[in-house]
C-alpha cells in the first residue's frame, strides 16, 4: 500500500509529496522545499518514518516544483528526473522566475538533471510502479503518474480540483492541454488526484467537466 504525505511549500503553496510503501522505499515529487523549516520538515518526516528515498521527480520544470531539488541532491545524491520537453524550463530557472514573477533572482541552484521521462516509462518504489502520462499543455513536457495498482494519479499543474492549469506561460498550449485532459477522463473515476496546488481530488468528482475539458 502506497503512503502519501503532502507538504505546502513556498510562496505559491506548491505541493511536494513523499511517496512510500511497506518496504521503506520513497519518492521526492515535485521537490518545492525552499526555506530551511520547509527542507528540515521533509527530513524528519523521512527520518521518523525511516523512509530510503530512491528518485526524485518532476511533473514539469516551473520553479515552484523544483526549488528544492538541488536541496535533494545535497541530502540523498539523487538527481532530478523530469520530461524532455522541459528540459529548457529546466535549465533556464531563473528567466523563468523572471518570467513569472516579474524579479531577476540570482544564485539559485537546481540538482542535475537525470533520467529524461517518457510516454509509459515505469517508475518503481518498493513493490509499486507509477506509469509515466505524458499532459502537455501547462508546459511543453508536463507529466503526471499514474499508480495502477492504487488508483492514484500525481497530476502536478494539469489537473486540479475543479480546474486545470493555466496556459498562457512559455510552453503552454491550450489545444494540447483539451486533449491531455481527455485523456485523463479516461481513467478510472474512482482514480484519487493528487495535485500540484490545492487539495486531492478525484477522477470521478472531476467528470461532469473533464471530459468536456472546455480549454
Amino acid at each position: 500500500m502506497l503512503t502519501v504525505k503532502r507538504f505546502q511549500v513556498n510562496m505559491i503553496r506548491e505541493n511536494t509529496y513523499i511517496i512510500s510503501d511497506e518496504t521503506g522505499e520513497a519518492l521526492i515529487l515535485d521537490p518545492g522545499m525552499m526555506w530551511e523549516e520547509e527542507q528540515a520538515a521533509v527530513k524528519a518526516y523521512i527520518a521518523d518514518h525511516q523512509l530510503k528515498p530512491v528518485r526524485q521527480l518532476c511533473t514539469h520544470a516551473h520553479f515552484d516544483h523544483i526549488m528544492g531539488s538541488y536541496w535533494v541532491w545535497e541530502t540523498y545524491g539523487l538527481k532530478c528526473d523530469l520530461s524532455e520537453g522541459d528540459t529548457w524550463l529546466y535549465d533556464h530557472l531563473e528567466d523563468q522566475v523572471e518570467e513569472i514573477l516579474g524579479q531577476r533572482y540570482s544564485g539559485l541552484q537546481l540538482a542535475p538533471s537525470g533520467l529524461l521521462l517518457s510516454e509509459h516509462e515505469e517508475v518503481r518504489v518498493g513493490h509499486h510502479t507509477l506509469t509515466v502520462i505524458c499532459t502537455p499543455g501547462h508546459t511543453q513536457g508536463g507529466v503526471c503518474y499514474y499508480c495502477e495498482a492504487e488508483r492514484m494519479m500525481w497530476s502536478g499543474d494539469t489537473l486540479f480540483r475543479g480546474s486545470y492549469g493555466r496556459t498562457d506561460l512559455r510552453g503552454g498550449d491550450p489545444q494540447a492541454m483539451a486533449e491531455s485532459l481527455r485523456t485523463l477522463s479516461k481513467l478510472p473515476p474512482e482514480t484519487m488526484v493528487y495535485p500540484g496546488h490545492g487539495a486531492e481530488t478525484s477522477i470521478g468528482d472531476e467528470l461532469p467537466w473533464l471530459d468536456r475539458s472546455g480549454t
